[in-house]
């Protein structure tokens, strides 16, 4: 969840200040290099309206944005209108093209959840590549390793697992009260090695970009798929505005569909598949629904749609971090009617 880092101590309690403000990511600012203090906006990031983020950037003048890239698709999808008519001039750190008319730099990161982060760019001495979180923070050794051998993969233009070969100061040493359940997630998969469990790519230039979990990829017919490849393949027909591989997607507003021939609209984004990756890539099964479940701060819950398609819909656990509890409704009926 993103998190206003607003003033500092003294003017949270009322001394007052002229500490510039930053809007931060839920890890802090250990991790950020903001040190300003925080608050947790509530609910989500389109309520009351999408120029939500807008409006606080204007109001507090912020001067750097730190938010998780599905709350970013999320505000695009309902329509970049709402970014304008917001003064966002004091922002130094946002997104290039559909907010800073590429005057501010995109700073990704990769690693904050486990440790402060191990891979990113330096802006202005290293040149950015949107969608790649650039080059590893001195004395940080990651590794791309073959995800059958487990061998490294050496030089650029590689892709496979990433591992970090070194430990650093912020490494995570343990998890609370079950040092088995950490081993056996990190140090033994790879042994000598720290496993992120995450796929990544190195490509000529030695630029790091960070594919799906481990966990999402999909063996077919020996071919090892993305389910983000799956889906930006998806989501390049006109009339698809979001999708999560197992596949659900959901249609743009103005796109007209007519749920009575479902079945004639699915074939488009079927063939988009078969042409941009190839027919083994292309989905068994399409499901249209009005929205996906999501957390609050955007991000799609999958796991819930696996259970769903897998006939387990009556457990699905916890769904305390499900923003809108409807949509697992609607999804479930879905599935049931294409029984």
């Amino acid at each position: 969840m993103p998190m206003l880092g607003r003033l500092d101590i003294r003017r949270r309690r009322g001394a007052g200040s002229q500490a510039k403000q930053a809007l931060i990511d839920a890890e802090g600012g250990r991790e950020t290099g903001c040190a300003r203090g925080r608050d947790v906006p509530e609910s989500t990031p389109v309520y009351p309206t999408p120029s939500r983020y807008c409006q606080t950037v204007e109001k507090h003048g912020l001067t750097q944005f730190y938010s998780a890239p599905t709350a970013i698709h999320l505000l695009r999808r309902l329509c970049a209108h709402h970014v304008e008519g917001h003064d966002l001039s004091t922002l130094r750190n946002w997104y290039n093209e559909e907010v800073g008319n590429r005057q501010h730099a995109i700073v990704d990161t990769f690693h904050t959840e486990t440790n402060s982060i191990v891979v990113t760019p330096f802006p202005g001495a290293i040149e950015i590549k949107p969608g790649s979180a650039t080059v590893p923070v001195f004395g940080i050794d990651p590794v791309i390793l073959d995800p059958i051998s487990g061998k490294e993969l050496e030089g650029n233009d590689v892709e496979g697992v990433l591992a970090l070969s070194a430990p650093w100061p912020s490494i995570t040493r343990t998890n609370y009260r079950d040092y088995k359940r950490y081993v056996e997630t990190y140090v033994k998969p790879y042994p000598g090695l720290f496993y992120t469990g995450d796929g990544a790519a190195c490509d000529e230039h030695g630029y790091i970009w960070s594919k799906d979990r481990i966990d999402d990829v999909i063996n077919v017919s020996g071919h090892r798929l993305s389910t983000a490849e799956i889906e930006s393949a998806l989501v390049m027909h006109k009339g698809v505005a979001e999708t999560a591989v197992i596949a659900f997607f959901t249609l743009k507003p103005e796109f007209a569909y007519d749920p009575t021939n479902e079945t004639a609209f699915t074939k488009e984004p079927f063939l988009q598949v078969r042409k941009v990756i190839g027919p083994f890539a292309a989905p068994k099964k399409i499901y249209i629904v009005s929205d996906l479940p999501k957390t609050r701060s955007g991000k799609i819950i999958r796991r819930i749609m696996r259970k769903t398609v897998a006939g387990e819909g009556d457990r699905l656990g916890d769904l305390s971090m499900v923003a809108e509890p409807g949509v697992v409704d609607i999804s479930k009926k879905k599935v049931a009617e294409s029984a």
